[in-house]
């Protein structure tokens, strides 16, 4: 069975992915490249992570041209505390292109409820909106300590943990519970200025 699954350069999303490798997924990597440090890790992560399963090569998307024009636009209407929401929702709905595209039945992300703003249970409702594909969600109950034992076991850790530039995006409040309502209507305005 297929699946796309969201490849970052950090912890998490490994690990998702060996978990959904062991239960014989053929994985496509989604990687979105926002520096070449970035990228280069996470194809040291993806020469690991195929000794595990049947691993594609990972699809490269660049952030700065996906998503970037996005960012500007909510900045410009006075919603950047959004970016966050409008950032993972971006990312899923490209993974569900790619996955309708190669045939994948699901899409893989690395969310562990409640770590970060796009991963409260609001949120998650949210940037689920933006896939028709089933997302797997295989660390949703585990908590950092157990997915950093997993990541050392494996042997993504030390690649994960490696430096980095921070993510560009990332506004000074992110919104921690949103609403399906405002995000809509925050949609729909971007989609009358020609974002989507």
């Amino acid at each position: 069975m297929k699946a796309v699954a969201l490849l970052s350069s950090g912890i998490d999303s490994p690990v998702a992915i060996y978990l959904m490798l062991r239960k014989s997924f053929e994985v496509t990597p989604v990687h979105f490249r926002q520096s070449p440090r970035k990228e280069s890790k996470v194809f040291e992560l993806y020469e690991i992570l195929k000794r595990y399963g049947k691993l594609n090569e990972p699809v490269i998307v660049d952030a700065y041209e996906e998503q970037a024009p996005v960012f500007s636009k909510l900045a410009e209407i006075g919603k950047a505390k959004w970016t966050c929401l409008f950032c993972k929702w971006t990312m899923l709905g490209k993974a569900c292109r790619i996955g309708h595209r190669i045939g994948a039945r699901a899409i893989i992300t690395g969310d562990s409820l409640g770590q970060v703003a796009s991963q409260t249970l609001d949120n998650l409702l949210i940037i689920s909106t933006a896939s028709d594909l089933p997302i797997l969600r295989p660390l949703i109950g585990l908590d950092k300590e157990e997915i950093v034992g997993i990541a050392r076991e494996i042997g993504t850790f030390e690649i994960s943990i490696e430096p980095e530039e921070p993510c560009p995006f990332v506004p000074k409040y992110p919104i921690i519970r949103g609403s399906l309502g405002e995000f809509g209507r925050i949609k729909e305005k971007l989609v009358r200025e020609g974002v989507f």
